[in-house]
């Protein structure tokens, strides 16, 4: 019987929506942060003042997700562009990497968008966000992102959750072959974290391990809604350090 093989280091990547979150994954032992704004929707670029405050947080390695908008993947000649913008925004602020990821038309990795992205970011670590969950033929999409020169791809095996996603997870794990990184992602937390780890022989783990918070505000105008008319303006999610500590300590 082959088991995977386990990668000693495991390095937990949290997803983080501020700076304040960010300082919770730090202080929770995580080792990279996945700055994003508008988790809600799967996360889009961050403003540049909250990357440059994000870049001062010590201890952490800073990837910045590079989205312009929610919805699908297929980017018109402007959003390139704006995607373009946004990385050497990164790059001016010192970032270590760059999640991106683009699809074309058929459900295939839009490669020559991909070389535009990957030149924009000059070196700096390239991960591919779950975009891949989207492709036609995630084997044939992991060698064009292999010769690309991704160094991750975040996924969740193509599935709901990264937990029923372990059988096609383990079998990109092998197919990469220490090629490219394959980082587990979508509802991880610290009582599945090491199964997913175990069961894929994966070696990173990327989760959002986040809370609700009470808003600050006394005085509260009831029926007036900035967004979701169903959302609750005087509560938003901040990542928990308790629950980053349980997960690290989880697969230590």
């Amino acid at each position: 019987m082959n088991f995977p093989v386990i990668q000693a280091m495991k390095i937990l990547e949290i997803c983080a929506g501020s700076v304040e979150s960010a300082i919770a994954a730090r202080n929770g032992g995580a080792e990279r942060i996945e700055l994003c704004a508008a988790l809600e929707i799967g996360g889009v670029t961050p403003s540049a003042g909250v990357i440059a405050e994000a870049r001062k947080v010590k201890g952490l390695t800073l990837n910045v997700i590079i989205r312009p908008r929610g919805g699908d993947f297929l980017y018109n000649e402007y959003e390139v562009a704006c995607m373009e913008q946004d990385i050497r925004t990164c790059k001016q602020h010192g970032v270590d990497g760059v999640v991106i990821g683009a699809l074309t038309a058929d459900g295939d990795i839009d490669i020559t968008t991909c070389k535009r992205l990957i030149n924009a970011a000059e070196g700096m670590s390239i991960t591919f966000h779950r975009a891949f969950d989207m492709c036609r033929n995630p084997h044939e999409a992991l060698e064009e992102l292999i010769a690309l020169g991704c160094n991750r791809v975040l996924t969740s095996g193509q599935a709901a959750t990264a937990e029923t996603g372990i059988p096609l997870l383990k079998k990109l794990v092998e197919q990469a072959n220490g090629r490219i990184i394959i980082m587990p992602g979508c509802g991880v937390n610290s009582n599945n974290a090491a199964n997913i780890l175990h069961a894929t022989g994966a070696g990173e783990i990327h989760a959002s391990a986040r809370k609700s918070i009470g808003s600050g505000m006394i005085f509260r105008h009831s029926g007036v809604s900035m967004g979701n008319p169903d959302s609750d303006e005087y509560a938003r999610k901040e990542t928990d350090t308790d629950e980053v500590r349980a997960i690290k300590e989880s697969i230590l």
